[in-house]
């Protein structure tokens, strides 16, 4: 009936990386966004974080911890991309 749209096999391979590593991401650009606004970010407790009138010490906490699921996006990643690669072997 129609054709199928072929996805390019590095752009399978960009999404995998992006999730495994987003939680890492997002916890280096709390940081970031943390030390640039002069505020104290750890993984002890919320501290109060002042940007434009609003306190986003919360956000930025949570978005600190995210990196902890690291430890299993990363292994899901290249688990994937190990699948991906022997589903890729197969289709040949």
């Amino acid at each position: 009936m129609g054709r199928r749209m072929q996805v390019k096999p590095w752009l399978i391979y960009l999404f995998i990386a992006f999730v495994g590593l987003l939680p890492v991401l997002l916890a280096m650009l709390a940081s970031a966004i943390a030390d640039w606004a002069k505020c104290e970010l750890n993984e002890a407790n919320v501290g109060p974080c002042v940007i434009a009138g609003r306190d986003v010490g919360n956000v930025l906490y949570g978005m600190f911890v995210c990196g902890w699921f690291s430890l299993i996006t990363m292994p899901a990643a290249l688990l994937a991309a190990v699948a991906y690669s022997i589903h890729l072997w197969m289709k040949r």
